[in-house]
């Protein structure tokens, strides 16, 4: 397998090098799509994806283009994002052995920062981000009607490619829901297949604005769902079920504050009336396929509880050791925010907490300052793509090939807001 991630990873950095820097960009997305994270070439100790063979490539392309480079402004949300990487490399080398630091943060940059800069450096304004868009919209199609061929039959369609990985053993494991089997497609775990649909949702429903695309629109967001729902994995389901009321709501934007204030008062009702915290609460009964929403709210628990030993720097890269108290023997950090706690310490938290705060400043800034409909409505998807992640982070955490196709979501934003 190695010998055909190598040809591919050659071939499409090649036409990542030659190809206008608009499909460049959109064939990075559709590998990070397609070509499973988990076929890598090894040297050494040294992995390296497809992915990160053309995103380095279209980096380099990037930065050594002048016309590009002249087109670029940086931003405040540039600076957030650059700022956690700071975050997110130096408290591991404090912690961690200098070369297993080395391998491991050249790696994570290229699956986060190098993704973000290239979209940025690359979308200079709202064309360009439609036309990403719409080829997203596109790749995804084919992508969830192998979602269901497997849903439904059990076959694994990437079974053909990736057999004699080791790793894909793992991946063929997760057993059935409700009789149907959990998708997992090209991704290394069903909720991280389920939410790349989820994930681009709003974006594709907001292509409806475009001029001959409407009919098309609506297929493709149907086509999405159904992508989603292949997955049988509630948090891609939590994900869209939160991003089409953000979208229903769109029409109705006098609701977003009274939404928000019922919310709150909720909790707190909740909190009293079932003498527990109202995350407990939520926890039990928001879950809409059953399964271990106890464990999301424990982690919660155990995160507060356990403040002094992972505040300053996290657990230097190892297990935080509460893996008893959730009924495992290895602890799995099904929560975003806390894995940034577990993994960087309090530091890493308040980075990407500054990351998704600079993302919503840049959007309502930009839905604000336009005058164009259709401009806001593709902001308030931008908002409704946002608002579904940090959601379902409270309940998974993002790794793979999901990771990038964030930051390149956050590059979006960057690039797309009013200057």
């Amino acid at each position: 397998m190695q010998n055909l991630t190598l040809a591919a990873g050659v071939v499409l950095s090649v036409l990542a090098a030659i190809l206008c820097p608009i499909y460049a960009l959109i064939l990075y997305i559709a590998v990070l799509l397609w070509y499973p994270n988990y076929l890598v070439v090894s040297v050494g100790t040294i992995d390296i994806s497809v992915g990160r063979f053309v995103v380095g490539v279209l980096f380099l392309r990037c930065i050594c283009d002048r016309q590009i480079m002249n087109r670029f402004t940086w931003s405040r949300l540039d600076t957030w994002v650059t700022l956690s990487m700071v975050v997110y490399v130096v408290t591991t080398f404090i912690l961690q052995p200098f070369y297993e630091s080395l391998e491991n943060r050249a790696g994570f940059l290229m699956d986060t920062w190098f993704a973000y800069m290239v979209t940025r450096f690359i979308i200079t304004g709202i064309p360009e981000f439609v036309t990403v868009v719409k080829w997203i919209a596109v790749s995804l199609a084919p992508l969830a009607f192998l979602g269901v061929i497997e849903c439904v039959t059990g076959r694994l369609p990437f079974a053909l490619l990736c057999g004699g990985s080791s790793y894909f053993s793992h991946i063929t494991h997760y057993g059935f829901r409700f009789g149907f089997t959990r998708a997992v497609g090209p991704f290394s775990h069903s909720i991280l297949f389920g939410c790349a649909f989820a994930m681009f949702l709003p974006l594709i429903w907001y292509v409806r604005r475009e001029e001959g695309w409407r009919a098309l629109a609506y297929v493709l967001s149907v086509t999405a769902i159904i992508g989603t729902m292949s997955s049988m994995s509630s948090g891609p389901w939590i994900m869209m079920i939160a991003a089409i009321f953000c979208l229903a709501i769109e029409r109705h934007k006098y609701l977003v504050r009274p939404v928000l204030v019922l919310f709150v008062i909720s909790c707190i009702f909740l909190a009293i009336a079932a003498n527990r915290p109202f995350y407990h609460v939520i926890a039990s009964y928001a879950n809409p396929l059953g399964g271990s929403g106890w464990h999301r709210a424990k982690l919660i628990d155990l995160a507060v509880e356990h403040f002094g030993e992972w505040w300053m720097f996290g657990y230097g890269g190892q297990d935080p050791g509460w893996g008893e108290s959730l009924g495992m023997g290895k602890t799995d950090v099904t929560n975003e925010f806390i894995l940034a706690g577990v993994k960087y310490g309090i530091a890493g938290v308040a980075a990407l907490v500054g990351v998704v705060a600079a993302a919503f400043r840049t959007i309502v800034k930009s839905y604000k300052e336009s005058a164009d409909l259709r401009v806001k409505s593709l902001y308030w998807a931008l908002g409704c793509t946002l608002v579904s992640v940090v959601i379902t982070w409270m309940s998974v955490s993002f790794f793979g090939q999901v990771m990038p196709l964030f930051y390149c979501i956050l590059g979006m934003i960057g690039s797309s807001a009013r200057r």
